[in-house]
């Protein structure tokens, strides 16, 4: 009998995903160890490994798939002489949930399934919400799983070119070829496009929902003056080959020597206790074509401006290119998002759970200040701070914010 190759839980928390990309196609040989197919997490593509030896027999859940229940059965391994022919097309009712839509109820996201995506009716008499892809595929030729690929990737298969016998598409056809959104007509006869949402963007959707109702948010605003932090960022970069430090790189290092000096802040709750982390771990809040990813900067207090500079720019290209590994991304105590490079001048953020702070950072930009009892000009960098008031009262948000203005207005001391 074939061995059921179930979805994986390639992180602590996951209860769903997609499936990003086999790297194995039905008929090759799989030894233990290689990797099989790529994961689409809420924060990155994750290579999963084969757990046995055999060959890749059928495929239930196809390339481009989303919301894949954890411990569903995705492929059915056969060892040598089997024959998938003889085994039936849905297998169990773990097979049979891969390939048919989810009931839907009032907790349960509406899914479009990876076979048959429903059609819904936008008014009476108006055109119903499908994607061409389904439409055009029942009048050409195309192979079962070419058809499954299109439909789940919303490709039009009426406008490929077959690359396969007497121009049959194949599944190499519809990987190359460019997925295009739904045009929905609504009611009002205004038109708009239709994207759907992939993992990532449906579970940050979840977890920041989750976190603004449940969390009691509160927030802590400052100026920090950062003219001598940008003139000893100018010096730095100058004197150093081959190193070009942010301003970004001098507020994570100040944040994270903040923390030290306030500890707790770098806390989490928990029903039991407030969970108290030994080591400074900073996020840091990248954005991608696919949704906001936070990496790492593990002991961040420990680490060189440099070595903070060279981490960062390493991690956020590779979580643009979702190739981040789960401890890269997960965990951390304290989150930092800057928006400055886009000109914003202050906002503030949400919480990542289960930290209990996030470091909103504006665009420093000059500002009229008084100094001695006279008019003046500084470059001035508004920041504001999200705290869980469970974790972190009024005074002790204070305190961190204002170890961190004297770091970032006193550079200096970064160094020591």
């Amino acid at each position: 009998m074939p061995a059921e190759i179930l979805m994986p839980a390639v992180s602590p928390s996951m209860t769903e995903g997609g499936i990003a990309r086999w790297l194995k196609r039905e008929g090759d040989p799989v030894k233990a160890g290689e990797p099989l197919v790529e994961i689409e997490t809420d924060k990155a593509v994750v290579e999963y490994e084969a757990q046995g030896d055999g060959i890749l027999g059928r495929i239930l859940v196809p390339d481009g798939s989303p919301n894949v229940k954890v411990d569903q059965v995705i492929a059915l391994l056969f060892q040598p002489g089997e024959d998938p022919a003889a085994v039936p097309e849905q297998r169990g009712s773990a097979a049979k949930a891969a390939q048919s839509p989810r009931p839907v109820t009032a907790a349960t996201p509406i899914d479009l399934p990876p076979l048959t995506p429903a059609v819904t009716p936008v008014s009476p008499g108006a055109a119903a919400l499908r994607p061409a892809a389904l439409e055009s595929s029942r009048r050409i030729l195309a192979s079962p799983l070419a058809r499954r690929l299109a439909a789940a990737r919303n490709v039009d298969l009426a406008a490929l070119k077959g690359s396969g016998p007497n121009g049959r598409i194949v599944r190499l056809d519809v990987e190359s070829a460019p997925a295009r959104s739904a045009t929905v007509v609504p009611p009002a006869g205004a038109t708009y496009q239709s994207i759907p949402n992939n993992t990532m963007r449906r579970m940050i959707a979840q977890r920041l929902t989750e976190a603004k109702q449940t969390i009691p948010h509160f927030y802590l605003g400052i100026d920090c003056d950062i003219d001598a932090l940008l003139d000893m960022r100018r010096e730095l970069n100058g004197w150093a080959d081959g190193v070009k430090l942010s301003v970004n790189d001098f507020i994570i290092k100040a944040v994270a020597l903040a923390m030290k000096q306030v500890p707790g802040v770098n806390a989490s709750w928990s029903e039991a206790a407030i969970l108290r982390h030994p080591s400074v771990d900073i996020s840091v809040a990248v954005s991608t074509p696919s949704g906001l990813v936070t990496p790492i900067i593990r002991d961040a207090d420990l680490k060189s401006l440099s070595q903070i500079s060279g981490a960062m720019k390493e991690l956020a290209e590779r979580g643009r290119q979702g190739r981040l590994e789960a401890q890269e991304y997960q965990g951390g105590g304290f989150t930092i998002s800057n928006l400055g490079m886009y000109g914003i001048r202050e906002f503030a953020a949400i919480i990542n759970p289960p930290q209990s702070c996030i470091l909103a950072v504006g665009a420093g930009e000059q500002r009229p200040v008084v100094r001695d009892g006279a008019l003046a000009v500084a470059t001035v960098m508004s920041c504001t701070l999200s705290a869980d008031h469970r974790v972190v009262d009024g005074a002790l948000g204070a305190e961190f914010l204002a170890a961190f203005r004297k770091l970032v207005e006193h550079p200096l001391t970064m160094l020591l």
